[in-house]
């Protein structure tokens, strides 16, 4: 030990340390752990999520109104966010494709993706087999949007409403056909439903998507089509289809001239729906996260009017009213997929 510059020095090696100096190390090297584990704590509470950009797969092709859904709640979560959510089209097989790729991601919470009717209600009994399981294999974090379908016929249908439209339809059995997106699809099983509940037969004609549907309605040789509102009114506004219903428990705000089919056939409901899951095993904080950040998106006043402009009702649910949810789309739709005969193996 010897003095230097009024200090006492430690011999440490070659080197010589003053005393405050070898404090300061020491107080440092004790805050270092404490620290540390308050940005570990902080990380696991999920309390900086998102902080970085969040990817989230559309299952459907880009520019139908599944698209123009999800972009538009993906950028207003980016302006609550402040992060930058990325939408990714991944389609194919009817959405099972991109629901796939949501199952097998990273569960870390910066994957996320479009749940739909289609693969998480209908899918589990219209396919002999799946490379996912709807119930088991995602992290359910809030319902985005109900859309009904629209019933539209053929100007030269000599059907003016519903009630004309089920007179016409029990009078000629087999003579008058109906066009789909697909088997299995909503506007397959609004098709069957009302065949079901006016207990006649029509014939199903399914296309692969909404628009050849369309033109062949246009063309007459399908009779009469129960679609996605946004792909159908457009042309019904424009006077080259008629529309004569929606499919949804209540009328639409973007067509609220158009009475439901449930004031003709009660009980008649077919609506689709989107929702935003993860990968099984997302960290119950980021779910709360998230499902925070989603309530603030589908009720803020701009959004709500988008979704409105196209036929759908913004619709946020907890994760937990979520699960429950699916779980009774799945039991109801069930005996009418079974009915319909539709079975992809």
């Amino acid at each position: 030990m010897r003095k230097l510059q009024g200090h006492t020095a430690i011999k440490v090696g070659s080197e010589c340390l003053s005393r405050r100096a070898t404090l300061g190390m020491i107080t440092g090297v004790l805050a270092a752990p404490i620290v540390g584990l308050s940005t570990q704590g902080h990380a696991q509470s999920g309390m900086d999520w998102p902080n970085r950009s969040v990817r989230y797969i559309n299952i459907f092709p880009p520019g139908g109104a599944t698209d123009t859904l999800s972009r538009l709640y993906c950028a207003k979560m980016s302006e609550i966010t402040g992060q930058q959510f990325v939408v990714e089209n991944r389609s194919g097989s009817g959405g099972n494709v991109g629901v796939d790729a949501i199952a097998k991601s990273q569960p870390d919470g910066y994957t996320v993706g479009l749940g739909s009717i289609a693969s998480h209600a209908i899918a589990p009994t219209l396919y002999a087999s799946l490379p996912f399981n709807p119930a088991q294999d995602f992290t359910f974090i809030s319902g985005l949007w109900q859309l009904p379908n629209l019933l539209v016929v053929n100007n030269d249908l000599p059907a003016r409403s519903v009630p004309e439209l089920i007179a016409l339809l029990k009078a000629n059995p087999g003579k008058y056909a109906y066009g789909s997106s697909g088997i299995g699809t909503t506007p397959h099983l609004s098709g069957e439903l009302l065949r079901q509940m006016v207990g006649t037969n029509i014939l199903h004609v399914p296309y692969r998507g909404g628009a050849p549907a369309l033109l062949d309605l246009l063309a007459g040789r399908v009779h009469l089509i129960m679609d996605n509102i946004p792909g159908l009114l457009p042309t019904a506004r424009e006077g080259r289809i008629r529309a004569l219903a929606v499919t949804g428990p209540q009328r639409s705000a973007a067509a609220p001239e158009l009475p439901t089919m449930s004031e003709f056939l009660p009980g008649f409901e077919i609506t689709s729906w989107g929702a935003v899951c993860s990968p099984a095993g997302i960290p119950e904080p980021v779910v709360k996260r998230h499902s925070a950040f989603a309530k603030q998106a589908l009720e803020s006043p701009d959004l709500v009017r988008s979704f409105q402009e196209l036929g759908a009702k913004s619709w946020w649910t907890s994760p937990e009213e979520l699960v429950a949810f699916r779980a009774s789309e799945e039991t109801r739709l069930a005996p009418l997929i079974r009915a319909s005969g539709a079975r992809v193996e």
